[in-house]
Order: C-alpha cells, then sequence, then structure tokens
C-alpha cells in the first residue's frame, strides 16, 4: 500500500486543468524571470511595456526551466531530477504567489522612484495590477503556441517514422520545422514588414511638413539656381533647408548685421549614390560661397535624413549667419529600421560627405579656410565617425566634432571609452587626460573637468546621459555585466538597478523606444546641451559665457 501511494505522488507533472499541464522547473524558471523584469532598468515604462517585457521574460524563463532539465537528463542517459510531489507543487504556489506580489510592489515603487528622478509625475500604483494581467495573457499566450508547435513538429516525426527510422526521423522532423520557423520569420515576417515599412516611410519622405516652403534665397538648396531641385530633397531635407534662424532672428539676438546662414542638402533622389550626392553638395556650397563663410559644417542625419534643429541652429546664432550648413540623406526608414539594415549606407555617407568637402577645403589657404566641423547625433554620429581612423585622423582633418548620443556600434567611441584613464567611469571617461576628445553628460559642469586649460584644438565631444538607452544598449548586455553596471550608477540613473542576464538586455531594449519621449537632459532628449559643447568647441570670437546662457534659453524656448 504504501508503495502505492508513493508512486501515485511521483506523477510527472501535475495538471490545472484536465487538458492543460505545466512543468514544475518552467513554472519557477517563469516566477524567477517575471519578478526579474519587474526591476529597475534606465528609463521610466508605463503598464503596457512593462507588462510585455514580464510576460516575453516570463515565458523565456519558463523555456529555460524546461530546457535545463531536460538537458541534464540527457546527459545522464536517464532521468535525474526528481518527479515533484503535492507537497512540492503547493510551495511552489505558495513562494511563487509571495514573491510575484513582493517584486510588483517594489517594481511600482522603482518607477514611481524612476519617474521622480527625471522630472515626471509618477503613476498610481495601482496601475501595477495591469502589468500582472497582461503579462499572464501574454505567458499563456506563447507557452500555448510552443506547445502547437510541438505538436506540429511531433506529427511530422511520426509521418516520417513510416519511411525512416526513428532516430533519423527524429532528426529529420526537427530540422524540417525550424527551417520552416526559420524561412516564415525571415521571408515572410521580416522581408514582408521591410517592405510595408519602406512603402510607408518612402511616401512620408515624399511628403512636406505643414509650414515648410520652398526657398526663394539662392543660398538654400532647392531655391534659385540650384542644382538639386525642392522635390528630390526629402521630407526631412525641406525641413532643414527651411529652417532655421531668419536673418530677423539673427539680428534679434546679435544686434548686429547678419549674414543669411548656406544651407545645403542632397536628398536621395537628388543623385544616385553617396558619392555622387556628396558631389553635388560640394558643388552646391561652391555655387553659395559656403566655402567663404566663417564657419562650415558637415552633418550627417539619422535615418529619415532628419537633422535635429538644436543641435545644428546655435551655429548660425554664434557667428550671426556667418555659416554653412551642409547634410545629405542615405535612407528615408527611421533610425531603428536604419540601425538594422542601413548601418553601411550611414557609413558610406559620412564618409563620402567628409571626404568630397575635406578635398577642396584642404586645398584652399590656410588662412582663407572656414572652420571645418563635423556634427552627429544618434545614427548620425555613427556616420561622422566613420569618416574617420582615429584620433590623428580627427586631428589633422577637422577643426571641431560635436556627437550627440552615440550608439553602441560607434567604433572611435569604443575605442576611447575602452583605453580611458585609470579611475574613470565607462559612462563619464577621461580620455588622453582630455586633451582633444572629452564626454559629458551635463557640459556644462563636465567639459571644465579635467581643466580647460589643457584642452587644446581641435576638440571633440561626446553627449551620452547615463540613462541613455541607445548608448548603453549592446548584444553582449544578454551575457555579461558591463562597467557601467559595475560603477557607481550615473545621476539619473536609479541605485537599485542591477544586471540579469537577458533579462538587462530585454529591458534596456524595451527603454530604446521611449527614449526620446522623457524630459531634455535624461535618455536621448539632449534638449539645448549642444550650445555649451559648441561655445566650448568653435567659440567664435568675444564669446561670453553670458551668450552661452542667452542662446540656451532661446533654443529651449
Amino acid at each position: 500500500m504504501a508503495a502505492t501511494t508513493t508512486a501515485r505522488e511521483e506523477v510527472p507533472e501535475v495538471a490545472t486543468g484536465p487538458r492543460l499541464r505545466f512543468s514544475f522547473p518552467g513554472l519557477a524558471g517563469a516566477t524567477l524571470f517575471l519578478c526579474a523584469s519587474l526591476t529597475p532598468s534606465l528609463l521610466p515604462r508605463g503598464w503596457l511595456f512593462q507588462g510585455v517585457i514580464s510576460g516575453l521574460l516570463a515565458a523565456f524563463g519558463y523555456g529555460i526551466g524546461v530546457l535545463a532539465v531536460w538537458l541534464l537528463n540527457w546527459v545522464a542517459g536517464q532521468r535525474v531530477v526528481p518527479q515533484p510531489n503535492r507537497t512540492a507543487w503547493r510551495a511552489l504556489a505558495v513562494s511563487s504567489g509571495v514573491l510575484i506580489v513582493v517584486f510588483a510592489w517594489l517594481g511600482s515603487g522603482w518607477q514611481r522612484a524612476i519617474h521622480r528622478l527625471i522630472g515626471l509625475d509618477p503613476p498610481h500604483r495601482g496601475t501595477y495590477l495591469l502589468v500582472l494581467i497582461l503579462a499572464a495573457v501574454l505567458f499563456a499566450a506563447l507557452i500555448g503556441g510552443a506547445r502547437l508547435l510541438r505538436r506540429g513538429t511531433r506529427a511530422v516525426v511520426t509521418w516520417l517514422g513510416r519511411y525512416v527510422s526513428p532516430p533519423a526521423a527524429r532528426a529529420i522532423g526537427v530540422v524540417v520545422v525550424a527551417l520552416l520557423i526559420v524561412g516564415v520569420a525571415n521571408g515572410v515576417l521580416l522581408r514582408g514588414s521591410y517592405r510595408l515599412a519602406d512603402r510607408s516611410f518612402a511616401t512620408i519622405n515624399g511628403e512636406t511638413q505643414p509650414g515648410v516652403a520652398a526657398p526663394t534665397s539662392s543660398f538654400r538648396t532647392g531655391g534659385p539656381g540650384s542644382e538639386a531641385s525642392w522635390a528630390s530633397l526629402g521630407n526631412q531635407g525641406r525641413t532643414f533647408i527651411g529652417g532655421g534662424p531668419t536673418v530677423a532672428d539673427l539680428r534679434a539676438f546679435t544686434g548686429a548685421t547678419p549674414k543669411e546662414p548656406i544651407r545645403v542638402y542632397a536628398g536621395l533622389d537628388s543623385a544616385d549614390t553617396a558619392r555622387e550626392r556628396a558631389e553635388l553638395v560640394v558643388r552646391e556650397l561652391e555655387r553659395t560661397g559656403g566655402f567663404n563663410r566663417a564657419v562650415l559644417c558637415l552633418i550627417t542625419t539619422t535615418g529619415t535624413g532628419w537633422v535635429n534643429a538644436k543641435g545644428v541652429d546655435p551655429l548660425e546664432y554664434m557667428y550671426n549667419g556667418d555659416t554653412a550648413l551642409v547634410s545629405m540623406q542615405y535612407s528615408y526608414l527611421p533610425s531603428a529600421i536604419s540601425f538594422l539594415v542601413d548601418q553601411q549606407r550611414a557609413r558610406d555617407a559620412g564618409r563620402a560627405l567628409v571626404d568630397e568637402v575635406y578635398g577642396v577645403w584642404s586645398r584652399m589657404p590656410v588662412g582663407q579656410r572656414p572652420k571645418l566641423l563635423v556634427f552627429g547625433e544618434s545614427l548620425g554620429s555613427f556616420g561622422s565617425e566613420a569618416a574617420f581612423s582615429g584620433g590623428g585622423d580627427i586631428r589633422n582633418r577637422v577643426d571641431g566634432m560635436l556627437l550627440v548620443g552615440p550608439p553602441y556600434s560607434n567604433e572611435l567611441w569604443r575605442e576611447f571609452t575602452r583605453d580611458r584613464e585609470p579611475g574613470t567611469t565607462e559612462v563619464l571617461p577621461e580620455y588622453e587626460q582630455g586633451r582633444m576628445i572629452r564626454f559629458a553628460a551635463d557640459p556644462a559642469v563636465d567639459l571644465a573637468r579635467p581643466s580647460a586649460s589643457t584642452w587644446a584644438y581641435p576638440r571633440v565631444v561626446y553627449l551620452q546621459h547615463p540613462s541613455d538607452p541607445i548608448t548603453w544598449w549592446s548584444p553582449r548586455l544578454a551575457v555579461s555585466r558591463p562597467d557601467w553596471l559595475e560603477e557607481q550608477r550615473g545621476g539619473d540613473v536609479l541605485p537599485a538597478m542591477r544586471w540579469y542576464p537577458f533579462v538587462t538586455w530585454c529591458q534596456v531594449t524595451a527603454d530604446m523606444a521611449g527614449s526620446n519621449e522623457v524630459p531634455a537632459g535624461h535618455g536621448h532628449n539632449f534638449g539645448a546641451a549642444p550650445v555649451v559643447a559648441w561655445a566650448e568647441i568653435a567659440p567664435p570670437p568675444n564669446w561670453t559665457i553670458e551668450r552661452t546662457s542667452a542662446l540656451t534659453e532661446l533654443i529651449e524656448e
């Protein structure tokens, strides 16, 4: 009788219904990953994002638990993990329930703290109930989908078993189903999504923002005498050409008679290749007199061809219009998609633009050259960096560079950060004692360390926030703890943030989606910080701190 009782208790799985069964180690893994998903990351998240992340990670944890036990049994050649009895199931149910409630309460508190840390009103804690509901629904859907896939695989194996040996049938069946999944995902989902995005954003590229009109000035591409048509510039190119301060705006700020700023741009439809577009903008610079201005700034755009006005307008104010800003488009896809499919285009565009303009600029008499500056933000900083082989190349070819919110793919940024001075942090490194290259979260404070007296020209500045997921995301984050999570946390990151394998990678990936939708000075929103950076990189004669403060206020407005 005792033996019979024991056999009844040692059932392989405990059923929660007539058909729905769950794995004990799978549920244990799901609980751990769900709780870890509720810990804080770089930026605040609403209940919807958090619920999706928690559901995905719970399903992943379930799979890890199941896989771990299967691998142990497979390596041993027999069952080595004992089947849980009813007492173990009850203990798991109680402990999981307690852990989920505790972490849901802690998670809601962490989210409120992150909101307050970056200047946002914290959400009500009650909304966290929606996180658990959404996570449970998504978890059940993913597990159900995985089980349907397993049944399909078994059906294929059973059919193949009629013609080949069982081991061969299993191997062939798994491979066939895996290839089908990859084929559908790649051929239908990815390619279909890419084609849809391509058509959608191509349509947007043909539109013009309200209030933007074709220029009547010959100092602008698309205006009288321009080789490139207004229609060829694309949505963001037309916005760039039609934007910026007017002569009246400059006069009101400086109190002196300004020059009309020059703006040059080539869209995807302006020429066929990156090199041809770069040659076109050089001809436009020669036509407009851009090489005769005090400042010539080369700008690598983000994916859509966008140029952040807050990053480049300050130069036109600082030099009272005696400037030429030049850029060109390499894609009309948003940066998130361009980062995956257009990195080479960004690299080619940055190199072509710098090489072609530098080729003309370098042949000019030294005393008659404009200051040659480079600007790039986000994926644009990646393209701008790609034009140079290292710090020495930057020093020899340009008069200053401002790179804002660099992504982890920036090779020179990684090199400078990796080779930082001992004792300095990854979020605010010091490279070669700050003699040329400096990093700043708050440029008004950070660019003064080390002493500005040791800062030679040309000057290079990287603006980066501790809470910017664009900068700190990398594939290695899934399996390796980065230095920035080994060190003391940055000023706008909760000290409670910890690194967990795969979990932190998922959290930071989700943070990227809302990285621009936070107050200036946090995430990927740099506000008017470029004003202070430009004032340090390339100040005009007699420029003062007071002028920097006034211009910062103007750009913020």
